[in-house]
């Protein structure tokens, strides 16, 4: 904010400027998106270290290890690698061992290189096992522990990794791997090398080439999934074929993408190195902790023998820009323990709170204040409900953050606290560019501090976004990230309250003027603490961003001296973003192959640690028709993070303006949400105890089914609902899997369904919805305008029978808003269904809180007797009688009901059925 009188002159002048500016950049990024399909961005030949290791082959290099440089020293295993093409190039290999059967693998050579820090949980080192069993052979050492074998041959080296019997995975199984070791500049060096132009940049790389080839194959599947974050299926597809040259790898390199294509191995906004391998009985995974830029070809071995050409196990090419190989290999053997053992390296979801998993209103951008009082109110008068409302770039002062434009917005606090009024909460961008303005607080501390990231030639660096000329915050300084965790205070932001959030856009980092819309690889950051010298950015290219997240979420919580937990969402990521907030899938599109793929993109990032993650209802470009509109929040509902966002040219589309039937449908939509919440936070809670995702592949829940291991038309959200969204226009029927060996029921009206395939039809009403058989669900079924406004409502329990008349299900409960559930204020109860008799017990003895929360509603479903009585353990009789699943017009009573059983929700008690 400018404290300092402006004259009127002066504020036409500015905004102005302002005008043209926006609309200069909107220019440039209209044409930026047109561009995108036209090579705007590198493919691997247009990336020089991707055209020369993808073109390795078979024994190119011969990396060697001899028996008497193999030494074991507690629970680690060393050794000299020696490359027999090159014969004074000497490397380091080492595997350790870590609890739940994991194995790390690093390959270093001599010349210090970076190495990541701050990604993987700080108490990892303290989870070292040791190796059970030790073997060095004259061809090969062997090293177990609980679970795992690693068996690593000398010549040519090779490193198997062993479960019951069988290796499951291979490093170097096709001899692809290579370091290209630090040297001085030669004569005979590599076109590209040491030098690299793309359009009319230029990289001057300093340090020569020093990529990293690596390739990993997974034994006996045929089905490998991760390396987010693309638009593309699920199930990885091939990427080289022989003869093929065209052929493109999965790209991994945050980059801010215009209107990204629907069907691309191209990399969006964020990157995680990660592959899991699944087939029936077995999930594996490998973690590659880099944050270069890379590029990952996948393959299949086929074999024709006997029964014809079939996939019998699926190759990996992995080559990056710089860094080290530090590989970490996860055993399984189920889908959850692979999650659990990748949440145990980067860490588990926090644990948002209540508003946060709510429904998000935003758009670029909200006019004024005026307007935000006249979205709120309106969600108000048409009885739909909504938690967050969202102010885009427009709402600062000439795009400096942390500001408010007083023309627009000239009362902020008083328009926060109208809105905290009613239970809700705000949620302002906050991006890393910072406009290069002597008279803004924020940029003139930071450059005097000299926190800016660096030029190849040590000046700050200078690129454009939406203020114009701006620098870029240096996030991988510790001290940095300090500083700007503080400029977040209700004191250094003015005008903001508790009650506001914060949003990182623009963070992978994106720069107009930049190649490839980001930063030249040549910056400099904070110095390497191993090695004392400056970081180039080609080393931490795809840190930034989870360094900025990881700052602003400390921000928030200093704010409230630790004690409320934060909100924040941010584009870019990389692996751990998960502890420190939200991810969304960016900039797509208002049409039927955007809806689509929001589905595969989020089974991606679920996979990959990061549960907390949606797309932007109705798509961010273009103005979409009302039965797109409503087909995506009829999806939307079951996104584990569920906002509408428009671009600044759309038409409005706020719920309301499509009118009847319309405006019913999507209310309809939001208020199961809403109704879903207590399961949901559950979800929630099971994912930062365990790192297990909310929104589940079909094989994460039946890992034994072949027939669903290349489904991304339909997902598990949790373990209890199976969700089939309608995905194309005008479609009269979807036909689903319903797979397991226990019945369904349609979540509308409760009809059953066996286990098999199912052909239903569809209107515009729903989506088919199926509640799995042996669950228990805990809905809140009262509509209210906000989750806050419904924190002391009563429970529905929805029962839904397995063929032996069994079920379970769970319940957390806390404030929604603080920590103190680390402090045991939490209540987490199990409900059981078993011989007729209903039970609810505390689920473990660390709660100590209690709430007053209650009962009013239970309801079975797949009863054979409708015709019971029911009784508490003192005898005191229930209500029991038919009824439908859900009040509706037309839905058959299937039901068993036990209405008004006045239960608390956190004491024990039983209900027996006669």
């Amino acid at each position: 904010l400018n404290a300092s009188p402006r004259t009127w002159t002066t504020v036409v002048e500015r905004m102005a400027l302002a005008w043209l500016w926006r609309t200069a950049a909107l220019a440039f990024l209209m044409v930026l998106g047109e561009a995108f399909k036209n090579d705007e961005f590198k493919t691997c030949e247009q990336a020089n270290f991707c055209k020369r290791n993808r073109r390795i082959v078979a024994a190119h290099h011969d990396y060697r290890i001899e028996s008497r440089d193999v030494r074991v020293v507690g629970d680690r295993l060393e050794a000299a690698v020696w490359d027999q093409m090159e014969p004074n190039v000497t490397l380091t290999i080492a595997v350790l061992a870590y609890e739940g059967g994991i194995v790390r693998l690093q390959v270093r050579e001599p010349q210090p290189r970076y190495e990541v820090e701050h990604v993987l949980v700080e108490d990892l080192e303290e989870k070292r096992t040791r190796w059970t069993d030790v073997q060095i052979k004259a061809d090969h050492v062997s090293l177990k522990n609980a679970q795992v074998t690693v068996k690593m041959r000398y010549s040519p080296l090779k490193v198997d990794l062993i479960q019951d019997g069988k290796p499951f995975a291979t490093f170097n199984d096709r001899q692809l791997f290579h370091l290209e070791h630090t040297h001085t500049k030669g004569e005979n060096e590599t076109e590209g090398a040491w030098e690299e132009r793309f359009r009319s940049f230029t990289d001057s790389k300093p340090r020569g080439p020093q990529a990293i080839s690596v390739d990993v194959t997974f034994h006996s599947v045929r089905h490998i999934y991760g390396l987010p974050e693309r638009a593309s299926s699920f199930s990885l597809k091939d990427t080289f074929e022989e003869g093929n040259p065209t052929s493109e790898p999965y790209r991994l390199y945050n980059l801010d993408v215009f209107e990204y294509e629907h069907d691309s191995p191209f990399g969006l906004y964020g990157s995680i190195p990660l592959l899991l391998a699944h087939r029936a009985g077995l999930t594996v995974g490998a973690f590659w902790l880099n944050g270069a830029e890379m590029f990952v070809d996948v393959s299949s071995e086929r074999s024709g023998f006997l029964t014809g050409k079939h996939v019998v196990s699926r190759q990996s090419h992995w080559i990056a820009e710089s860094g080290i190989v530090d590989l970490f290999f996860m055993p399984g053997p189920s889908p959850a323990d692979v999650a659990m053992q990748y949440a145990q390296l980067t860490g588990t979801a926090s644990l948002p709170p209540m508003f946060g998993i709510s429904y998000h209103q935003c758009r670029w951008n909200y006019n004024d204040q005026e307007d935000v009082k006249l979205v709120d109110a309106s969600f108000d008068e048409h009885g739909i409900p909504y938690d967050v409302i969202w102010l885009d770039i427009e709402h600062t002062d000439g795009k400096r953050y942390l500001t408010w434009d007083r023309h627009k917005f000239p009362e902020p606090k008083k328009m926060q606290q109208e809105i905290a009024f009613k239970g809700r909460k705000m949620v302002t961008i906050v991006d890393p560019h910072i406009k290069r303005d002597k008279n803004y607080p924020i940029f003139r501390e930071a450059e005097k501090s000299g926190y800016f990231v660096k030029t190849k030639d040590k000046k700050d660096f200078d690129g454009w976004c939406w203020p114009g000329s701006s620098s870029y915050l240096d996030v991988l300084n510790p001290e940095i990230r300090q500083w700007w965790a503080k400029q977040l205070s209700e004191e250094n932001y003015p005008e903001s309250t508790t009650d506001l959030h914060i949003w990182n856009d623009m963070n992978e980092p994106s720069v107009f003027n930049g190649p490839e819309v980001t930063m030249p690889k040549d910056n400099l950051h904070f110095p390497n603490g191993s090695s004392g010298l400056p970081v180039e950015h080609r080393d931490v290219h795809n840190l930034y961003g989870l360094f900025y997240h990881a700052a602003t979420a400390e921000g928030l919580k200093l704010r409230s001296e630790g004690k409320e937990r934060t909100f924040v969402l941010s584009r870019a990521f990389f692996a751990g973003s998960q502890k420190y907030g939200a991810i969304w899938t960016g900039d797509n599109a208002a049409n039927w192959d955007h809806l689509r793929v929001s589905v595969p993109m989020l089974l991606s990032l679920s996979i990959a640690g990061i549960s907390f993650s949606g797309a932007d209802v109705g798509g961010f470009f273009g103005n979409p028709e009302a039965d797109l509109l409503t087909r995506w929040y009829q999806l939307g509902t079951y996104y584990p993070f569920l906002r509408a966002h428009a671009h600044l040219e759309t038409k409005r589309r706020e719920p309301w303006l499509f009118g009847e039937p319309a405006t019913s449908r999507i209310r309809e939509a939001l208020r199961e949400r809403y109704a879903l919440l207590p399961y949901l936070y559950t979800l929630f809670r099971w994912g930062n105890l365990t790192g297990q995702p909310i929104m589940r592949p079909l094989w994460y829940e039946f890992p034994n089914d072949p027939n669903v291991f290349d489904m991304d038309d339909a997902f598990m959200f949790g373990d209890s609902l199976l969700v089939y969204p309608v995905l194309e226009k005008d479609a009269e029927s979807v036909t689903a899997r319903l797979p397991g060996t226990e019945p369904w029921y349609c979540a509308k009206t409760g009809s059953v369904h066996a286990p098999g395939t199912a052909t239903v039809s569809v209107n515009l009403d729903s989506i088919p919805v199926w509640l799995r058989g042996g669950t228990i669900v805990a809905r809140k079924e009262r509509p209210r305008r906000s989750s806050a406004q419904a924190a002391l409502d009563p429970l529905t329990l929805v029962i839904s029978l397995d063929r032996k008349g069994a079920a379970s299900g769970d319940l957390y409960i806390d404030d929604g808003h603080s920590f103190d559930f680390d402090s045991g204020n939490y209540i987490h109860r199990k409900f059981s269904f078993t011989g007729q008799t209903l039970t609810n017990e505390r689920f473990d003895g660390s709660s100590t809180w209690d709430m007053p929360t209650m009962i009013e509603k239970i309801v079975i479903l797949g009863m054979k007797n409708k015709h019971l009585s029911a009784h508490l353990q003192d005898g005191t009789p229930l209500d029991v009688e038919q009824g439908p699943l859900i009040m509706a017009a037309g839905n058959p009573d299937l039901a068993l009901i036990v209405r008004k059983p006045k239960l608390s929700a956190s004491l024990d008690w039983t209900i027996t059925f006669l």
